[in-house]
Protein backbone atom coordinates (compact mmCIF):
# COMPACT_ATOMS: atom_id res chain seq x y z
CA UNK A 1 0.00 0.00 0.00
CA UNK A 2 1.52 3.55 -0.68
CA UNK A 3 2.12 5.91 2.26
CA UNK A 4 -0.54 8.44 0.62
CA UNK A 5 -3.10 5.38 0.82
CA UNK A 6 -2.10 4.75 4.58
CA UNK A 7 -2.57 7.93 5.69
CA UNK A 8 -5.71 8.08 4.31
CA UNK A 9 -7.15 4.79 6.02
CA UNK A 10 -5.67 6.10 9.14
CA UNK A 11 -7.81 9.72 8.87
CA UNK A 12 -10.81 7.67 7.99
CA UNK A 13 -10.94 5.09 10.11
CA UNK A 14 -11.00 7.12 13.28
CA UNK A 15 -12.85 10.09 12.68
CA UNK A 16 -14.91 9.55 14.93
CA UNK A 17 -13.18 7.75 17.75
CA UNK A 18 -15.92 6.90 20.07
CA UNK A 19 -16.09 4.18 17.62
CA UNK A 20 -13.16 2.53 17.24
CA UNK A 21 -12.87 -0.23 20.01
CA UNK A 22 -15.73 -1.60 17.24
CA UNK A 23 -13.24 -1.50 14.81
CA UNK A 24 -10.47 -3.73 16.56
CA UNK A 25 -13.78 -6.60 17.73
CA UNK A 26 -13.40 -8.73 14.69
CA UNK A 27 -10.59 -10.99 16.45
CA UNK A 28 -8.53 -11.66 19.18
CA UNK A 29 -5.54 -10.40 18.01
CA UNK A 30 -7.48 -6.97 17.13
CA UNK A 31 -8.98 -6.68 20.39
CA UNK A 32 -6.62 -7.54 22.59
CA UNK A 33 -5.47 -4.49 25.43
CA UNK A 34 -2.09 -2.93 26.02
CA UNK A 35 -0.43 -2.24 29.22
CA UNK A 36 -0.22 1.53 28.84
CA UNK A 37 1.65 4.01 30.91
CA UNK A 38 1.74 7.41 30.53
CA UNK A 39 4.69 9.84 31.79
CA UNK A 40 3.67 13.39 32.09
CA UNK A 41 0.07 13.89 33.31
CA UNK A 42 -0.39 17.15 32.66
CA UNK A 43 -2.90 18.91 30.11
CA UNK A 44 -1.86 17.33 26.78
CA UNK A 45 -0.81 14.07 28.11
CA UNK A 46 -4.47 13.66 29.49
CA UNK A 47 -5.49 14.55 26.26
CA UNK A 48 -4.00 11.77 24.24
CA UNK A 49 -4.18 9.32 27.45
CA UNK A 50 -8.06 9.86 27.40
CA UNK A 51 -7.48 9.20 22.65
CA UNK A 52 -6.02 6.25 24.29
CA UNK A 53 -8.91 4.94 27.03
CA UNK A 54 -11.42 6.10 24.64
CA UNK A 55 -10.14 3.60 21.82
CA UNK A 56 -10.59 0.66 23.89
CA UNK A 57 -7.09 -0.77 23.44
CA UNK A 58 -5.21 0.48 26.33
CA UNK A 59 -5.36 -0.95 30.25
CA UNK A 60 -3.70 1.93 32.14
CA UNK A 61 -1.61 0.80 34.70
CA UNK A 62 0.31 3.51 35.72
CA UNK A 63 0.65 7.24 35.89
CA UNK A 64 4.04 9.12 36.40
CA UNK A 65 4.82 12.57 37.01
CA UNK A 66 6.82 14.75 39.24
CA UNK A 67 4.31 17.07 40.09
CA UNK A 68 1.73 15.67 42.71
CA UNK A 69 -1.21 18.42 41.53
CA UNK A 70 -0.99 17.02 38.39
CA UNK A 71 -0.63 13.35 38.88
CA UNK A 72 -3.42 13.04 41.56
CA UNK A 73 -5.96 14.43 39.69
CA UNK A 74 -5.16 12.51 36.57
CA UNK A 75 -5.11 9.28 38.62
CA UNK A 76 -8.64 9.82 39.69
CA UNK A 77 -9.50 10.54 36.45
CA UNK A 78 -8.61 7.90 34.99
CA UNK A 79 -10.28 5.53 37.69
CA UNK A 80 -13.61 7.37 37.12
CA UNK A 81 -13.36 6.70 33.04
CA UNK A 82 -11.86 2.59 33.55
CA UNK A 83 -13.10 1.89 37.18
CA UNK A 84 -9.34 0.71 37.73
CA UNK A 85 -6.75 2.92 39.84
CA UNK A 86 -3.76 3.11 37.78
CA UNK A 87 -0.48 3.55 40.41
CA UNK A 88 1.41 6.55 40.69
CA UNK A 89 5.15 7.38 40.24
CA UNK A 90 7.44 9.96 41.02
CA UNK A 91 10.35 8.87 38.73
CA UNK A 92 9.70 7.18 34.76
CA UNK A 93 12.78 4.41 36.40
CA UNK A 94 10.76 2.94 38.78
CA UNK A 95 7.88 2.79 36.80
CA UNK A 96 9.50 0.96 33.91
CA UNK A 97 11.18 -1.72 36.56
CA UNK A 98 7.99 -2.48 38.06
CA UNK A 99 5.27 -2.08 35.57
CA UNK A 100 6.77 -3.89 32.53
CA UNK A 101 4.33 -1.59 30.39
CA UNK A 102 3.66 -1.96 26.49
CA UNK A 103 2.90 1.06 25.68
CA UNK A 104 4.56 4.20 27.12
CA UNK A 105 3.16 7.68 26.36
CA UNK A 106 6.15 10.33 26.79
CA UNK A 107 4.09 14.49 27.35
CA UNK A 108 6.76 15.50 29.62
CA UNK A 109 8.83 18.66 28.85
CA UNK A 110 10.79 18.54 25.66
CA UNK A 111 14.20 18.09 27.74
CA UNK A 112 12.94 15.02 29.19
CA UNK A 113 11.39 13.11 26.23
CA UNK A 114 14.93 11.65 24.99
CA UNK A 115 16.30 9.61 27.68
CA UNK A 116 12.31 8.66 29.04
CA UNK A 117 11.83 7.36 25.54
CA UNK A 118 14.96 5.46 24.75
CA UNK A 119 14.67 4.09 28.66
CA UNK A 120 11.07 2.86 27.39
CA UNK A 121 11.79 0.98 23.92
CA UNK A 122 15.24 -0.30 26.08
CA UNK A 123 12.21 -1.85 28.62
CA UNK A 124 10.29 -3.53 25.20
CA UNK A 125 8.05 -0.87 25.20
CA UNK A 126 6.49 1.39 22.29
CA UNK A 127 6.28 4.55 22.75
CA UNK A 128 4.18 8.08 21.37
CA UNK A 129 6.37 10.74 22.11
CA UNK A 130 5.39 14.54 21.75
CA UNK A 131 6.97 16.97 19.87
CA UNK A 132 9.74 17.62 19.70
CA UNK A 133 11.45 15.07 20.15
CA UNK A 134 14.10 16.25 22.12
CA UNK A 135 16.20 19.81 23.18
CA UNK A 136 19.19 18.99 20.99
CA UNK A 137 19.67 17.09 17.04
CA UNK A 138 22.09 14.19 18.72
CA UNK A 139 19.55 13.44 21.07
CA UNK A 140 16.92 12.70 18.47
CA UNK A 141 19.99 10.71 16.65
CA UNK A 142 20.07 7.98 19.89
CA UNK A 143 16.40 8.00 19.67
CA UNK A 144 15.99 6.81 16.16
CA UNK A 145 18.91 4.03 16.58
CA UNK A 146 17.67 2.70 20.15
CA UNK A 147 13.70 2.30 18.06
CA UNK A 148 16.06 0.42 15.88
CA UNK A 149 18.20 -1.64 17.48
CA UNK A 150 14.89 -2.53 19.98
CA UNK A 151 12.65 -2.97 17.02
CA UNK A 152 9.66 -0.63 19.00
CA UNK A 153 7.41 1.61 17.46
CA UNK A 154 7.49 5.48 18.26
CA UNK A 155 5.21 7.58 16.95
CA UNK A 156 5.64 11.23 17.23
CA UNK A 157 2.91 13.45 17.90
CA UNK A 158 2.56 15.53 14.98
CA UNK A 159 -0.98 14.53 14.43
CA UNK A 160 -1.35 17.17 11.54
CA UNK A 161 -0.02 14.23 9.38
CA UNK A 162 -3.21 12.32 9.30
CA UNK A 163 -5.68 15.58 9.84
CA UNK A 164 -8.18 14.71 7.06
CA UNK A 165 -7.81 18.50 4.89
CA UNK A 166 -3.82 18.26 5.44
CA UNK A 167 -4.05 14.66 3.77
CA UNK A 168 -5.87 16.03 1.16
CA UNK A 169 -4.22 19.21 0.85
CA UNK A 170 -0.84 17.54 0.41
CA UNK A 171 -2.62 15.56 -2.26
CA UNK A 172 -3.41 18.56 -4.36
CA UNK A 173 0.00 19.93 -3.61
CA UNK A 174 1.54 16.45 -5.10
CA UNK A 175 -0.50 16.45 -7.79
CA UNK A 176 1.19 19.71 -8.95
CA UNK A 177 -2.46 21.55 -9.34
CA UNK A 178 -0.57 24.81 -7.40
CA UNK A 179 1.73 23.95 -10.11
CA UNK A 180 6.12 24.13 -10.02
CA UNK A 181 6.58 25.28 -5.87
CA UNK A 182 9.91 27.21 -5.49
CA UNK A 183 9.21 29.03 -2.17
CA UNK A 184 7.09 27.78 1.17
CA UNK A 185 6.67 30.91 3.86
CA UNK A 186 6.09 28.82 7.48
CA UNK A 187 4.23 31.50 10.30
CA UNK A 188 2.84 31.73 13.65
CA UNK A 189 1.72 35.20 13.99
CA UNK A 190 -0.80 35.32 17.40
CA UNK A 191 -1.28 38.54 19.79
CA UNK A 192 0.32 39.44 22.75
CA UNK A 193 2.60 42.16 24.80
CA UNK A 194 5.69 42.95 27.09
CA UNK A 195 4.03 41.25 29.88
CA UNK A 196 5.83 41.36 32.67
CA UNK A 197 8.56 39.69 35.14
CA UNK A 198 7.36 36.65 37.08
CA UNK A 199 9.30 36.41 40.38
CA UNK A 200 11.24 32.97 41.41
CA UNK A 201 9.62 31.62 44.45
CA UNK A 202 9.42 28.47 46.27
CA UNK A 203 7.89 25.45 44.69
CA UNK A 204 4.25 24.54 45.32
CA UNK A 205 4.32 21.47 47.83
CA UNK A 206 3.98 18.25 45.96
CA UNK A 207 6.41 19.49 43.22
CA UNK A 208 9.79 17.79 42.65
CA UNK A 209 11.83 20.86 41.45
CA UNK A 210 14.98 19.22 40.68
CA UNK A 211 13.43 16.05 39.23
CA UNK A 212 11.35 18.34 37.10
CA UNK A 213 14.38 20.41 35.76
CA UNK A 214 16.49 16.30 35.42
CA UNK A 215 19.11 16.87 33.21
CA UNK A 216 18.87 20.66 32.09
CA UNK A 217 20.00 23.63 34.16
CA UNK A 218 18.64 23.50 37.38
CA UNK A 219 17.59 27.15 38.23
CA UNK A 220 15.04 28.35 41.08
CA UNK A 221 11.19 28.03 40.37
CA UNK A 222 9.03 30.28 38.97
CA UNK A 223 5.36 29.92 38.38
CA UNK A 224 5.74 31.08 34.56
CA UNK A 225 7.53 28.06 33.52
CA UNK A 226 5.63 25.19 34.70
CA UNK A 227 3.10 24.32 34.48
CA UNK A 228 2.64 24.48 30.63
CA UNK A 229 4.66 28.10 30.05
CA UNK A 230 8.50 26.06 29.48
CA UNK A 231 8.50 26.43 26.01
CA UNK A 232 9.93 30.04 26.20
CA UNK A 233 12.42 28.90 28.15
CA UNK A 234 15.48 27.96 26.12
CA UNK A 235 16.54 25.84 29.03
CA UNK A 236 14.27 23.47 28.44
CA UNK A 237 12.67 24.08 25.27
CA UNK A 238 13.25 26.06 22.18
CA UNK A 239 10.64 28.47 22.18
CA UNK A 240 7.99 29.31 19.30
CA UNK A 241 9.92 27.34 16.83
CA UNK A 242 10.25 24.60 18.96
CA UNK A 243 6.58 24.55 19.54
CA UNK A 244 4.80 25.61 16.62
CA UNK A 245 7.73 25.64 14.16
CA UNK A 246 7.94 21.98 13.89
CA UNK A 247 4.28 21.16 12.88
CA UNK A 248 4.93 23.50 10.27
CA UNK A 249 8.52 22.35 9.30
CA UNK A 250 6.97 18.86 9.33
CA UNK A 251 4.10 19.84 6.75
CA UNK A 252 7.02 20.87 4.52
CA UNK A 253 9.28 18.13 4.61
CA UNK A 254 5.72 15.67 4.49
CA UNK A 255 5.18 17.62 1.01
CA UNK A 256 8.65 17.63 -0.35
CA UNK A 257 10.64 14.97 -2.08
CA UNK A 258 13.99 16.05 -0.18
CA UNK A 259 15.26 15.42 3.18
CA UNK A 260 16.78 18.27 4.71
CA UNK A 261 18.37 21.56 3.84
CA UNK A 262 22.21 22.74 2.39
CA UNK A 263 22.13 25.69 5.18
CA UNK A 264 20.07 27.55 7.33
CA UNK A 265 20.07 30.92 8.49
CA UNK A 266 18.02 32.64 11.60
CA UNK A 267 17.67 35.75 12.89
CA UNK A 268 15.79 37.17 15.85
CA UNK A 269 15.20 38.86 19.43
CA UNK A 270 13.32 39.51 22.02
CA UNK A 271 12.14 43.45 20.89
CA UNK A 272 9.06 43.19 22.80
CA UNK A 273 8.64 40.89 25.83
CA UNK A 274 9.89 42.09 28.99
CA UNK A 275 8.92 39.33 30.87
CA UNK A 276 10.75 36.18 32.65
CA UNK A 277 10.74 34.04 29.64
CA UNK A 278 14.29 33.89 27.54
CA UNK A 279 12.64 32.36 23.95
CA UNK A 280 13.17 35.00 21.15
CA UNK A 281 10.10 36.84 20.34
CA UNK A 282 10.35 37.46 16.93
CA UNK A 283 11.98 34.90 14.54
CA UNK A 284 12.65 34.71 10.86
CA UNK A 285 14.58 31.78 9.46
CA UNK A 286 15.90 30.88 6.13
CA UNK A 287 16.25 27.18 4.74
CA UNK A 288 17.67 26.47 1.71
CA UNK A 289 16.90 23.46 -0.03
CA UNK A 290 17.96 22.04 -3.48
CA UNK A 291 14.97 22.84 -5.47
CA UNK A 292 13.00 25.36 -3.03
CA UNK A 293 13.22 28.21 -0.09
CA UNK A 294 12.13 27.97 3.02
CA UNK A 295 11.18 30.37 5.68
CA UNK A 296 9.61 30.68 9.08
CA UNK A 297 8.69 33.62 11.05
CA UNK A 298 7.20 34.38 14.57
CA UNK A 299 6.19 37.41 16.51
CA UNK A 300 4.10 37.14 19.83
CA UNK A 301 2.47 40.49 20.03
CA UNK A 302 0.19 42.22 17.00
CA UNK A 303 -1.94 39.39 15.86
CA UNK A 304 -1.97 38.85 12.10
CA UNK A 305 -5.11 41.08 10.84
CA UNK A 306 -3.63 42.20 7.87
CA UNK A 307 -3.60 38.68 6.01
CA UNK A 308 -5.92 36.08 5.69
CA UNK A 309 -4.82 33.52 7.75
CA UNK A 310 -2.14 33.79 10.91
CA UNK A 311 -1.01 30.38 11.21
CA UNK A 312 0.66 27.69 8.53
CA UNK A 313 1.83 27.48 5.60
CA UNK A 314 1.84 29.53 2.57
CA UNK A 315 2.95 27.20 -0.76
CA UNK A 316 3.80 29.27 -3.55
CA UNK A 317 3.88 27.93 -6.78
CA UNK A 318 3.65 28.61 -10.52
CA UNK A 319 -0.32 28.25 -10.68
CA UNK A 320 -1.24 30.11 -7.41
CA UNK A 321 -0.63 29.98 -3.64
CA UNK A 322 -1.77 27.24 -1.66
CA UNK A 323 -2.29 28.22 2.47
CA UNK A 324 -2.16 25.05 4.34
CA UNK A 325 -3.82 25.86 7.91
CA UNK A 326 -5.33 24.25 10.97
CA UNK A 327 -8.40 26.11 12.30
CA UNK A 328 -9.10 27.56 8.50
CA UNK A 329 -8.30 23.97 6.43
CA UNK A 330 -6.66 24.70 3.33
CA UNK A 331 -7.14 27.48 0.58
CA UNK A 332 -5.62 27.52 -2.60
CA UNK A 333 -5.76 30.79 -4.34
CA UNK A 334 -4.92 30.29 -8.07
CA UNK A 335 -2.88 33.14 -10.12
CA UNK A 336 -5.78 32.75 -12.98
CA UNK A 337 -8.15 35.50 -11.88
CA UNK A 338 -10.74 33.51 -13.43
CA UNK A 339 -10.84 30.43 -11.64
CA UNK A 340 -12.72 30.27 -8.39
CA UNK A 341 -10.28 29.91 -4.98
CA UNK A 342 -10.59 26.27 -3.87
CA UNK A 343 -10.95 25.46 -0.19
CA UNK A 344 -11.66 22.58 2.31
CA UNK A 345 -13.01 22.90 6.14
CA UNK A 346 -10.88 21.13 8.95
CA UNK A 347 -12.54 18.00 10.31
CA UNK A 348 -10.75 18.13 14.03
CA UNK A 349 -11.55 17.00 17.52
CA UNK A 350 -12.32 18.70 20.88
CA UNK A 351 -11.36 19.19 23.17
CA UNK A 352 -7.95 21.56 21.77
CA UNK A 353 -9.03 21.12 18.04
CA UNK A 354 -6.78 17.95 17.48
CA UNK A 355 -6.25 14.98 15.12
CA UNK A 356 -5.16 12.37 17.95
CA UNK A 357 -7.53 9.78 17.28
CA UNK A 358 -6.17 9.28 14.02
CA UNK A 359 -2.49 9.56 15.56
CA UNK A 360 -3.46 7.12 18.53
CA UNK A 361 -5.30 4.62 15.73
CA UNK A 362 -2.32 4.73 13.21
CA UNK A 363 0.21 3.83 16.01
CA UNK A 364 -1.77 0.64 17.39
CA UNK A 365 -2.09 -1.07 14.14
CA UNK A 366 2.07 -0.07 14.04
CA UNK A 367 2.33 -2.30 16.79
CA UNK A 368 -0.09 -4.83 15.86
CA UNK A 369 1.30 -5.24 11.83
CA UNK A 370 5.11 -4.07 12.95
CA UNK A 371 4.89 -1.77 9.93
CA UNK A 372 6.09 1.67 10.58
CA UNK A 373 4.06 4.49 11.76
CA UNK A 374 3.36 7.52 9.47
CA UNK A 375 4.58 9.63 12.48
CA UNK A 376 7.45 7.51 13.05
CA UNK A 377 10.75 8.49 15.15
CA UNK A 378 12.72 9.64 12.01
CA UNK A 379 10.30 11.47 10.59
CA UNK A 380 10.06 13.25 13.77
CA UNK A 381 13.74 13.74 14.02
CA UNK A 382 14.45 15.28 10.98
CA UNK A 383 10.64 18.23 11.45
CA UNK A 384 12.36 18.62 15.08
CA UNK A 385 15.88 18.87 13.14
CA UNK A 386 14.60 21.67 11.28
CA UNK A 387 13.22 23.73 14.56
CA UNK A 388 16.61 23.36 16.10
CA UNK A 389 19.11 24.35 13.16
CA UNK A 390 16.84 27.37 13.24
CA UNK A 391 17.60 27.94 16.48
CA UNK A 392 20.74 26.75 16.82
CA UNK A 393 21.81 29.30 13.78
CA UNK A 394 19.65 31.90 16.00
CA UNK A 395 21.88 31.17 19.17
CA UNK A 396 25.22 31.03 17.26
CA UNK A 397 24.27 34.61 15.56
CA UNK A 398 25.16 33.48 11.94
CA UNK A 399 24.47 30.89 9.18
CA UNK A 400 25.34 27.34 9.40
CA UNK A 401 25.89 24.62 6.49
CA UNK A 402 24.52 20.84 7.22
CA UNK A 403 24.87 18.10 6.12
CA UNK A 404 21.90 15.60 6.95
CA UNK A 405 23.31 12.35 5.57
CA UNK A 406 25.88 12.25 8.40
CA UNK A 407 23.83 14.88 10.91
CA UNK A 408 27.37 17.40 10.87
CA UNK A 409 27.85 20.74 10.14
CA UNK A 410 30.88 20.71 7.68
CA UNK A 411 34.12 22.16 8.82
CA UNK A 412 32.67 24.24 11.89
CA UNK A 413 33.25 22.71 15.52
CA UNK A 414 31.63 25.67 17.22
CA UNK A 415 28.37 25.13 15.87
CA UNK A 416 28.87 21.50 16.28
CA UNK A 417 29.16 21.88 19.67
CA UNK A 418 25.54 22.70 20.06
CA UNK A 419 24.33 19.77 18.49
CA UNK A 420 24.19 18.76 21.51
CA UNK A 421 24.80 19.81 25.08
CA UNK A 422 26.07 19.01 28.66
CA UNK A 423 23.74 17.12 30.99
CA UNK A 424 23.21 17.41 34.56
CA UNK A 425 24.43 16.01 37.77
CA UNK A 426 23.92 11.92 37.41
CA UNK A 427 21.94 12.44 33.88
CA UNK A 428 23.76 10.96 31.24
CA UNK A 429 23.54 12.16 27.45
CA UNK A 430 22.39 9.37 25.39
CA UNK A 431 24.75 7.90 23.14
CA UNK A 432 24.03 8.02 18.99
Amino acid sequence: MHRREILKTAAHASLAYSALPLLGATNAAASRTYKTALVGSGWWGMNILRTAMAAGDSRVVALCDVDRNQLNPAAQEVERLSGDRPRTYGDYRELLAKEKPEIVIVATPDHWHPLITIAAVESGAHVYVEKPIGHTILEGRAMVNAARKHDRVVQVGTHRRVSPHNISGMEFLKSGKAGEIGMVRAFVHYPGGPGRPTPNSEPPEGLDWDMWCGPAPLRPFNRAIHPRGFRQFLDYANGQLGDWGIHWMDQILWWTEEKYPRSVSSTGARHIKQDSTTAPDTQVVTYEFDNFTATWEHRQYAGNEAEKHNIGCYFYGTEGTFHMGWLDGWTFYPSNKGRPVVHEAPKLHEPDQQNIPELWADFVQSIKTGKRPVCDIEIGHRSTNLALLGMLSYKLGRSVKWDGEKEVIPGDPQANRLLRRDYRGPWKYPRA
